[in-house]
């Protein structure tokens, strides 16, 4: 749990150093050589680390400490010692659940879930990047007549 944790403030980390800078960099301005391979290996690092080893500590924490195997069933998981989901029994085991779900499912549902938020997050960013600068100013166009022309004198 603590290297997931450490994992997330990595990433939260890596992040926070981006946004200021990405913010302070001249919009148009080209890279010279050196500032697109510092960028490059920057942006390289942080897809590793959020598509690779956010994911992967996350398999490993629910594997290895939350015990979830295939062999633990969703309804029979004790979660924090106290709650147990019987509704959640298959209809093989009684219950009115027409699946068998194990742990291992809902680790997988996570792990996806966790490829699904930063995708979302990866093309916000890439979103931001591509308006920043771009101001909601407010048009002050001129009225017109209906063939066109401006009610009032420009000037």
């Amino acid at each position: 749990m603590v290297a997931l944790i450490a994992s997330l403030l990595v990433t939260f980390g890596l992040l926070a150093l981006l946004l200021p800078a990405a913010k302070r960099y001249p919009i148009g301005a080209p890279f010279t050589w050196g500032e697109a391979m510092v960028a490059s290996v920057y942006a390289f690092f942080l897809m590793f680390w959020v598509y690779g080893v956010v994911p992967h500590l996350w398999l490993t924490w629910a594997d290895n400490e939350l015990k979830w195997r295939p062999d633990v069933l969703l309804s029979e998981y004790e979660w924090f010692g106290v709650v147990k989901l019987g509704f959640m029994a298959s209809q093989a085991d009684g219950g009115n659940v027409p699946v068998t779900i194990n742990m291992l499912h809902i680790r997988d549902i996570i792990a996806v879930l966790i490829y699904v938020v930063f995708l979302g997050g990866q093309m916000a960013l890439w979103s931001w990047w591509q308006k920043r600068g771009q101001s909601d100013a407010v048009t002050t166009d001129l009225a017109t007549s209906d063939f066109g022309r401006p009610l009032v004198k420009k000037g």
